[in-house]
């Protein structure tokens, strides 16, 4: 039978979960700005919680590296420049490379049917939600279906850990994909899926071109944070 500790200390767990949720969302798409102090009491009241889960998100989202911490400054979200998404994107191109060989390498029936769901369910959601394409807003369906479709890519590379650093890098990227939301737009829907050519290659097994053309798309978006952050810098 569970105590009432017990389930005291599972509700604690939980509320610091979501909370960390709410966090990470807000961190990862911008609606927090990088390199912005981050006051307890204050998010406290934005969240509606107590400071033991506030602080238990904040805890994680730091090592996570979403966050930073300090003894002059407290936390504040992780800032964001040129030369970190440049070393950002190196990284994960080398781990892209290890883990897409290794899944295509192992993977098995079972795992090309999962990339293809993954892709059949983010072909079919709009990237934009109604309404939203002149705030340039993505959909948060196209988002999880986005994120699901990178995270079967490498589901069949044999390592736990190897998944969890993708993930993490994962998020690391997405904060730049957010802030170059004005560059990104332009030309978007001509733009050719590069999903679905991602995909192709690695139902062909064709292990050279699926490294090759995933590298590309992290590339492509690194270029359009590029210009992003120069067009900030510049006051633009």
């Amino acid at each position: 039978m569970t105590s009432l500790r017990d389930q005291a200390r599972k509700g604690g767990e939980t509320q610091a979960s979501a909370v960390y949720a709410r966090l990470r969302h807000d961190v990862i798409s911008t609606a927090i700005a990088p390199g912005q102090k981050l006051r307890v009491r204050e998010l406290c009241a934005r969240y509606g919680v107590g400071l033991n889960p506030l602080r238990e998100a904040l805890n994680r989202a730091t090592r996570d590296g979403l966050v930073c911490q300090s003894d002059l400054r407290g936390f504040f979200t992780a800032p964001v420049s040129q030369q970190d998404l440049l070393e950002l994107t190196r990284a994960r191109c080398l781990l892209a490379e290890v883990c897409l060989r290794e899944s295509l390498l192992h993977g098995d029936a079972v795992w090309e049917e999962g990339v293809v769901i993954a892709f059949h369910r983010l072909s079919r959601v709009p990237r934009y939600a109604p309404g939203h394409v002149n705030e340039l807003e993505f959909d948060p369906a196209w988002e999880a279906a986005h994120r699901a479709f990178h995270r079967s890519l490498v589901a069949a590379c044999g390592s736990s850990y190897l998944i969890e650093m993708d993930a993490q890098l994962f998020d690391a990227a997405d904060r730049y994909r957010h802030l170059s939301r004005r560059s990104a737009l332009s030309g978007t829907a001509a733009r050719p899926d590069q999903h679905q050519a991602i995909m192709q290659a690695v139902l062909e097994r064709d292990t050279p071109k699926a490294v090759a053309l995933l590298q590309a798309h992290y590339q492509r978006t690194t270029e359009h944070g590029l210009k992003e952050l120069a067009r900030s810098s510049s006051g633009a």
